[in-house]
């Protein structure tokens, strides 16, 4: 609703897959093996996000939790496509009036993602991780050249220099800060050739699709090149200080994933089911999509249930912050686990101890979590 109302005519969408770790859980349903921060693999979820932006409002707009492990399970591509189509499908009104970008990071460098964004008229701008991926690209005589997109870089147009403010550590310093610093956007034509069956069953045909390269460099940083791959034309500095613009806004929403992870601290989790971890994830995003303005409202229900919980006292003009909305969750954590250790009790044993069930008096397993 919201990001309908923006007065924008563009619409940014940051598709996010992020692992929820559990290093030592064992007892857990269906866990799967994620990547941590050290590149180690432990024990976890899958989650994918979609948040929409326009240059005013932004808000959640897709999260599914998975596993590799679950009976419902197909394929991550296949959890990806889903997520895309179904997107797609809840902005068709939306369509109408706005222009809609997929600012995706390396981990969507897959030509059949690609292929479902352009055929449902959509534009990307894609951080690329395969640089070995073949491409045709245009060398700066004009020439058509196949090649990959390691080649491709050598081609690059003489690149432009803008200035912006980054959370960046330069030169000696020792933590990162916001900061003006240089950055070199260059760009050259690359001419993309696929398969519209790829990862589909049935007829497909071969296509060739004109985009751009470009190289971000952030002079005076240890970071590597970003190179994205993008259908909007890149012809000069302007168009490639807007394609640079774009991508980053997919750190604007950090904050938010970051304290979906924090929030849910999971110790407590050990003994739901999948739906009730599902559930929790889910309700972890209500409270998030609350604090960061993700175009969830006091209004919610949701949110109104989570702040008494964690006792917030309704006041005129103040709103439940993120130490209250935590306590929430984290007394829904306790309740559901609670609910779950009596169910795996009362099955094992027939019941509940005498004195425990009259302290409970008719207290029923709720079945699933």
């Amino acid at each position: 609703g919201e990001l309908e109302q923006a007065p924008e005519e563009e619409l940014w969408l940051i598709a996010d897959g992020s692992d929820l770790r559990k290093p030592y859980a064992e007892a857990m349903p269906y866990l799967m093996p994620v990547r941590d921060l050290d590149e180690q693999l432990v024990p976890g979820y899958r989650t994918l996000n979609v948040i929409g932006l326009t240059p005013g409002r932004r808000g959640l707009l897709y999260h599914r939790l998975f596993s590799s492990q679950a009976p419902d399970f197909v394929s991550e591509p296949a959890e990806v496509q889903r997520a895309l189509q179904t997107v797609s499908q809840a902005l068709t009104r939306l369509k109408v009036h706005k222009t809609v970008t997929w600012l995706l990071d390396s981990g969507f460098d897959d030509i059949a993602v690609w292929r479902t964004i352009w055929e449902q008229q959509e534009h990307v701008v894609a951080r690329l991780y395969h640089t070995d991926r073949k491409v045709t690209f245009q060398d700066r005589q004009g020439q058509w050249i196949e090649g990959d997109i390691a080649q491709a870089t050598a081609a690059l147009r003489p690149p432009a220099r803008v200035e912006t403010s980054l959370q960046v550590k330069r030169g000696k310093q020792v933590r990162p800060k916001q900061q003006p610093v240089p950055v070199d956007l260059a760009a050259c034509p690359l001419r993309v050739t696929y398969w519209t069956n790829v990862r589909r069953k049935g007829q497909g045909k071969l296509v060739t699709r004109e985009v751009w390269l470009v190289q971000v460099r952030v002079l005076g940083t240890d970071w590597d090149p970003w190179l994205l791959l993008t259908d909007w034309p890149v012809t000069d500095a302007a168009s490639a200080m807007r394609i640079f613009v774009m991508y980053r806004q997919r750190w604007s929403v950090e904050d938010s994933f970051k304290f979906l992870k924090t929030c849910l601290g999971w110790e407590e989790v050990q003994v739901l089911d999948l739906r009730g971890i599902r559930t929790l994830v889910a309700l972890g995003w209500v409270a998030a999509g609350f604090l960061f303005n993700l175009g969830v409202t006091f209004d919610w229900a949701e949110v109104q249930l989570l702040a008494k919980l964690g006792g917030w006292e309704p006041h005129k003009g103040r709103t439940p912050g993120k130490i209250t909305l935590k306590r929430g969750l984290g007394r829904l954590f306790e309740m559901l686990t609670t609910q779950a250790i009596l169910s795996g009790y009362a099955t094992d044993h027939q019941g509940l101890p005498p004195k425990i069930a009259a302290l409970l008096r008719g207290w029923q397993p709720p079945g699933h979590l």
